[in-house]
């Protein structure tokens, strides 16, 4: 197997490559501050230096709209949320005549929900490519699996830097031996040092020093080597720490400086302030040799078993270091045999314990150090690199000797529409302390209207939309998410199991209880965030609501009451499959929403009712998905044949979506309203289409649901957009004449609605 590798002195020339002459490598690039990024910039780097006749070059990945001032080396940009700029690399890709494609791979810096947004660019590559993963989960979610698994297929070689990774690649994801190739972690090739020659550099001259570095977040366990600094110092007054590194760039954004400041005032209580030194800075590679250089002891205190590589133990390894870490998986392989110590998870006193152990014995230290050094000259870059343009050359030949069909350049009508970039400005404008206001004049929120229950949940759904993409949006959904659902818990009233709807701006609550469409919204959030949500603590409190509030629905005539009420039953049944309750009232609403067409419905007119009004597609929705939960094939076929006329009906002659108008809606055997249209039914729509081809894999319902988001960006009767790009709000309606220049909460959560959904289910997230 081809991971089966053990450490030979043999590097590779550049002539042994005349086949290769240019490799892209997608990954993070410095300047951004991460581990992928310096990988994938040393890696690029020592290729270029090494096989001077290969162009190498960079596709980074942006986690902000500014991008990063990049070297030369870089020549494409991906921005992490933006769908199609995936795409858009690929087609780059392929007409720049790329041999390979290398790519770095890591959940958290790829958009979509588990990073799913790489796979749109895979999807579409004609050339080799070789992915090396930096993340493998042994108890992946299901998007997880989905996502390692699918890139697993599209790669020619999947590259992993420890054995345990190459088993779990077989054992967990079904990933074929023979494509798997172990390589290992690249490191600088420094010289074997005394520690002493560095330390007056950094003012411990005379010192001992304990070192640990990288970007600093919870789950590195600092606090641990912190505690033992008492201990040690009572053995070796002259022992200090230091922690080099800043704060990973995400944990800045989200918590600040929290951690760091904890450690500070741990290191205060214990009284060893003045042994612990933080330097808070992302240090460039010359000067992390030299603090790597100037270390008796390195530690790595992880708390986290579950962790396949990591760069700065491998880094330490290479230097020659005496190390102790704790036992995450890349640690218990890399300093086997006896070329580091490894201590338990989160145990203060087992630290302090073998630090003193190392300093009374320095032969032993010195020997462990040497073990390393040696095991670590097959790390170095140069020789890495070697491997790599090795594993690029093979699975080249394997390309041409097993080609796969040539990459054609695809029309409009092949590839899914460009999508507009995601832009929650007016979202967060019109979002307070208290949740989300109702209605704005023209951009400007109105605080006269005030809030509602209605609005609030439909927000709530957007919020729970966002975290699903992830990326940069993951922390701005989760305190979106708990201001909404704040709202829904004070909307709901035990005294009456009923929501209230109407929140003035001074906080009273305008009415007692709120329609039953107002209710069923409302359970319709709370059954979405639990089905999808990873935040456990807002899934419990959603939980909670909804059982409080779903027996109300019993008694309820509202079939959009129904229809919602089932929405927000399938995705609680998601998390809780086994809940007879649930399971009861969906196959009860369901009934009755199926029987309600059988006893209206005529060759001429299959619906639900007499006449078309408002959020029509969310009746055959509900029908569709009530059936597909329960294995009713009966019920969402007829959700289907309904919506297929529905369709019908809501289809200019010009073949662009028309809505059912507003004013006047749609009696049977009457005259249909033309206006007002409204973007709640553009957004259903989305919805109801996304939803039938889930069930039935057809792409036609596919095309269905694009007419009707197209609604939003101008195809439409009055070839007008709605949707304004520059506050990211939805005009509330499309008169005869003109577009209703007000951006209230319902018209913009409609369009960010069907903007998500889109981008989720093009990424194959499950909803």
């Amino acid at each position: 197997m081809h991971w089966q590798w053990t450490p030979t002195a043999a590097t590779t020339r550049a002539s042994s490559y005349p086949q290769i002459r240019r490799v892209a490598v997608i990954g993070n690039y410095l300047p951004r501050q991460c581990g992928i990024a310096t990988f994938t910039t040393d890696l690029c780097e020592t290729l270029a230096a090494k096989f001077e006749t290969v162009d190498c070059f960079a596709i980074p990945v942006n986690d902000r709209d500014e991008g990063y001032d990049y070297p030369p080396r870089v020549r494409f940009e991906l921005w992490q949320n933006d769908i199609s700029s995936y795409r858009r690399a690929a087609d780059f890709l392929n007409i720049t005549d790329v041999d390979v494609v290398c790519l770095q791979h890591e959940y958290g810096i790829f958009g979509g929900a588990a990073g799913s947004y790489i796979l749109s660019l895979l999807r579409e590559l004609r050339m080799p490519v070789v992915t090396t993963l930096h993340t493998i989960l042994r108890q992946p979610s299901p998007e997880q699996r989905a996502v390692l698994q699918e890139i697993a297929h599209r790669s020619d070689c999947v590259v992993v830097m420890s054995r345990r990774g190459a088993e779990f690649l077989q054992e967990i994801y079904q990933v074929p031996s023979e494509k798997i190739e172990f390589i290992p972690h690249g490191i600088p090739d420094v010289p074997f040092v005394d520690p002493n020659f560095y330390k007056d550099r950094f003012g411990v001259e005379g010192q001992l020093v304990l070192l640990t570095f990288g970007l600093l977040s919870k789950n590195k366990g600092i606090e641990t080597v912190i505690e033992a600094m008492k201990t040690i110092r009572a053995h070796y007054p002259n022992v200090v720490y230091i922690v080099l590194g800043a704060t990973h760039p995400h944990v800045r954004r989200s918590e600040g400086e929290t951690y760091r400041l904890s450690l500070q005032r741990l290191a205060r209580a214990c009284g060893v302030e003045r042994g612990v030194i933080f330097h808070d800075r992302f240090v460039s590679l010359e000067e992390l040799v030299e603090f790597i250089g100037a270390a008796d002891i390195y530690l790595t205190p992880y708390l986290n078993r579950e962790q396949i590589t990591s760069g700065t133990l491998a880094y330490s390894l290479g230097a020659g270091k005496a190390i102790i870490s704790t036992p995450y998986w890349y640690a218990e392989e890399l300093l086997a045999d006896g070329r580091g110590v490894l201590v338990p998870f989160g145990d203060s006193q087992a630290i302090a314990q073998r630090v003193i152990e190392l300093l009374n014995n320095e032969v032993e230290r010195h020997a462990m150090r040497k073990r390393a050094y040696l095991y670590g000259r097959e790390m170095i870059w140069p020789t890495v690199a070697g491997r790599y343009m090795e594993t690029f050359e093979r699975v080249r030949q394997q390309r041409m000797e097993r080609p796969r069909p040539v990459f054609l350049v695809k029309g409009l009508d092949q590839r899914p529409p460009e999508l507009p970039p995601l832009n929650l400005k007016h979202l967060q404008l019109l979002t307070d302390d208290t949740g989300i206001l109702q209605h704005a004049v023209f951009s400007v929120p109105n605080y006269s209207e005030g809030y509602t229950t209605d609005d609030n949940a439909r927000a709530l759904m957007v919020a729970v939309l966002l975290e699903q993409v992830g990326g940069e949006t993951q922390e701005l959904a989760g305190r979106l998410a708990a201001r909404y659902l704040a709202f829904l818990w004070h909307a709901f009233s035990p005294q009456t199991g009923r929501f209230r709807n109407f929140l003035s701006y001074q906080r009273q609550w305008l009415d007692e209880v709120g329609s039953e469409d107002c209710h069923a919204r409302a359970l319709a959030a709370c059954g979405f965030l639990v089905g999808l949500s990873e935040q456990a603590e807002l899934r419990d409190l959603a939980s909670r609501l909804f059982d409080q509030a779903l027996p109300a629905t019993e008694r309820f005539t509202s079939p959009r009451a129904w229809a919602y009420t089932l929405l927000g039953v399938d995705g609680y049944l998601k998390r809780f499959s086994g809940d007879r309750a649930a399971q009861t009232f969906r196959e009860m609403l369901a009934s009755r929403l199926l029987e309600l067409y059988r006893h209206t419905s005529q060759p001429d007119w299959p619906w639900f009712e007499d006449r078309l009004t408002y959020c029509n597609a969310l009746l055959p929705h509900a029908l569709i998905v009530a059936g597909r939960g329960m294995g009713k094939e009966d019920y969402w076929q007829t959700g289907l044949e309904a919506l297929q006329w529905l369709m019908k009906v809501q289809r200019a002659e010009e073949n662009h979506f028309v809505p059912i108008g507003s004013n006047g809606f749609y009696i049977r055997g009457g005259q249909r309203a033309r206006f007002d249209q409204q973007p709640i039914e553009a957004q259903t729509t989305v919805s109801a289409c996304l939803a039938a081809e889930r069930v039935t894999g057809n792409s036609h319902w596919r095309r269905e649901a694009d007419m009707a988001f197209e609604w939003f960006l101008g195809r439409n009767d009055l070839k007008l957009a709605l949707y304004n790009p520059t506050t990211g709000g939805c005009y509330d309606g499309l008169h005869a004449d003109r577009v209703n220049q007000n951006q209230g909460a319902e018209s913009t959560l409609a369009f960010l609605q069907s903007l998500l959904e889109i981008r989720l289910v093009d990424n194959a997230s499950p909803l």
